[in-house]
């Protein structure tokens, strides 16, 4: 096993370290869209998927996240397919930069335009990143291994009593998109979150190999 060990949020991690490997391993992978390897983020609601991609894009110098929340709106909680092809996916195979207007949430509106870099290494995280239309455009797709309920709860414990008919309303889509287009059985990659870090391992559609484990040391987590 490998083992990340602890940097707080707002550091670099150490040059030697596990996740650092872990990064020059996805930057060694060959380009999946035009010059960019596009990594998937995928996982239930709640699951930890942010953090986590987090983590790697500092381990990775800064790598662009684009988070599916920002493509996704109330209408379209799943139903952002095209939008993602075209605003950002093929714009990124050409070689230049993306443009999307992330949709905001409070304001039920898309916001001032942003660009994302065509750079060596592009996170793409959210519920359904690993979605089958995605899939022939990914270099690995990474699927966070908790289980739905628990992911769920967390989510709501997260976002409050105010955002509970929301919650009530997502849980019955997300129900229903992986029930007709499931990810996990394509993971090249199971990221499972522990007491002290991430435990990382070969998925399904992965090619057998050592596992791998993921040490952070701040914030509380689920036990593996």
């Amino acid at each position: 096993m490998i083992r990340i060990y602890p940097h707080t949020p707002h550091t670099s991690p150490d040059p030697g370290s596990p996740i650092h490997a872990f990064a020059s391993h996805l930057r060694r992978l060959p380009p999946s869209r035009g010059p960019v390897r596009l990594i998937g983020v995928d996982g239930h609601a709640g699951s930890g998927k942010t953090t986590f991609t987090g983590r790697l894009a500092a381990a990775l110098g800064g790598a662009p996240v684009l988070h599916l929340d920002d493509i996704a709106t109330h209408e379209e909680l799943f139903d952002w397919t095209a939008r993602l092809l075209d605003q950002v996916i093929e714009p990124l195979g050409r070689g230049t930069a993306a443009r999307y207007a992330p949709y905001d949430w409070t304001a039920r509106a898309f916001g001032p335009v942003r660009e994302l870099p065509p750079a060596p290494v592009v996170l793409l995280e959210g519920v359904g990143a690993g979605r089958r239309a995605l899939r022939p455009h990914l270099a690995r797709l990474l699927w966070m291994e908790l289980p739905r309920d628990e992911a769920w709860a967390r989510g709501r414990r997260r976002d409050g009593e105010t955002q509970s008919a929301f919650w009530a309303e997502w849980v019955a889509a997300e129900r229903r998109h992986f029930a007709e287009d499931p990810s996990r059985p394509f993971a090249d990659l199971l990221v499972r979150q522990c007491s002290e870090g991430y435990e990382v391992f070969s998925g399904p559609a992965g090619t057998p190999g050592p596992d791998q484990f993921l040490t952070h040391g701040d914030g509380p987590s689920a036990m593996c």
